[in-house]
Formats: structure tokens, sequence, C-alpha cells
């Protein structure tokens, strides 16, 4: 029977997580981000990856990048089967390494699929003694085989830009919508239509998303699921339950066991 969903991580290794989708009919998401910087390796069948205003259908011996922050979904094509694994690396160690977030979205180099997929194998070997040393090494070829050149910004906006620094900065307390317009003096209309075209997400969306994330970090911590969803600012456990299922088709429970 094929495993359909599993998290890694070692206490070892605390700024990576990794996860393995055996089966990926079963592993839908509604449009989300991550904090991290997100890699993944397609290990079988095929997929629509949505990244930003890219629209691409990716297949086994691709890899996907993921920048954080950048809204995306990666769901199947009409119910196929398909298999994936995704690397979830925090921003911090890699700017330690000079990492530099890439501009592309995906690559069909066989060189790097090979590279990544070694880089799985290395990670779930507890006797490996120098997994680090190899994952850094991975990334900082990485960041130079792709230039490490960030891809263009979309045009400013201060006003929104400061709703979504006001969500970010507020993203456990209790907040409406009300409270968004004043802080970036918008209109409820205009900030909704325009929000949606600039991040993807509505702000009540990007709101969970952020408090998503935040339960996330908690669960990742030892936190039981009812601290993380007070910690994150939902209104109880279930709410939590459901808007996690939702951004990361795993429930709280599962992604805390591991």
């Amino acid at each position: 029977m094929i495993e359909v969903s599993r998290f890694w991580r070692d206490p070892a290794l605390p700024f990576v997580e990794a996860r393995r989708v055996g089966d990926g009919r079963q592993v839908c998401y509604a449009a989300h981000s991550h904090e991290s910087f997100s890699i993944g390796a397609i290990t079988g069948g095929r997929s629509t990856y949505l990244s930003a205003d890219s629209r691409i259908e990716v297949s086994a011996g691709t890899t996907v990048l993921m920048n954080p922050g950048v809204v995306h979904t990666c769901n199947p094509i009409e119910g196929e089967a398909w298999s994936y694994l995704m690397l979830f690396v925090d921003v911090a160690w890699l700017q330690g390494l000079g990492f530099q977030l890439p501009a592309q979205v995906a690559s069909t180099s066989p060189a790097l699929y090979s590279a990544l997929l070694q880089v799985f194998a290395d990670l779930f070997d507890e006797n490996l003694g120098d997994r680090e040393a190899r994952l850094a090494a991975f990334f900082q070829r990485l960041s130079s085989a792709l230039g490490g050149e960030p891809g263009a910004p979309k045009p400013d906006h201060p006003r929104l830009e400061a709703a979504a620094a006001f969500i970010r900065a507020h993203r456990t307390d209790p907040l409406d919508l009300e409270d968004i317009c004043q802080a970036c003096g918008l209109s409820r209309a205009y900030l909704i239509r325009a929000f949606r075209q600039r991040f993807g997400l509505t702000p009540h969306d990007y709101l969970l998303d952020q408090r998503v994330q935040c339960a996330r970090a908690q669960l990742r911590q030892g936190s039981s699921i009812a601290d993380a969803a007070l910690a994150a600012g939902f209104a109880d456990q279930a709410h939590l339950q459901r808007a996690f299922k939702r951004h990361l088709a795993a429930t709280p429970g599962h992604y805390r066991s591991r």
C-alpha cells in the first residue's frame, strides 16, 4: 500500500524539514505560501503547478522551486496519480551560506534532479556524520547554477505592501478587514480586489495563511494542537484544523506526529 504522506524532521538539523507524498491525489491544496525556501522533486506522474504568475505542467523528473511568501498550489491533473518529495529550508540558514533566492520556479535539469534526490537520501540516513555539510554544498551549488538572481519585482504599491505587513505583524491578534483598511488607508472594495491581484489571496485568506504558518512553527517546536491554535490566533482547535488541512493538505495531528 502506498503511503499517502509523511513529514520528516530531525533535531540535529532544525533548519530543514522534508515531506514525502506517495499519492498526490489525496493531498490537494488551497493557494498558500511558506516562510521557508522550498524545493521539490516530482517523482511520479504529473501535476499543474501555479506559482505567482506562472502556470506550468510538471512531471516526473522536474524540480520545483518556491521562494518564501510566494503564493502557489500544486495539485493533480484530473485525478492522475503523482508523487513528490519536498524540502523546506529556513531562510536564515541559507543566507548564512550566501544563498540567493532564484528567479525560476521549475527546472528539468537531470543533474539538478539527481542531486536533489541524493540530498533526500543523505538526510534520511542518520548514520551519515556530515549531513549538514552535504546539504550546504548542495545549496551553494544550486545558487551558483541558477544564477541567484531574484525575479523582477512587481510594481510597487506602498499601501498594499503596508496592508500585508500589518497582517503579518498582527497575525495572532483579533483582526478584521476594517483594521487592515485603517492601517493602510484603502477602502474595503479596493483593498480586497487589489490585494488579491498583488498577492494571490484575499486579505482574509492571507491572514489565515499567516496563522497556519505560525501554528506550523508552534507544532514543530512540540506545542499541543490546542496551544498552537491559541498562539496562532485561531478561535479554537477546530478552526485551526480546517485551515491547516486546507492550506497544507495535512491535519495538525499528522504534521505534529511527523
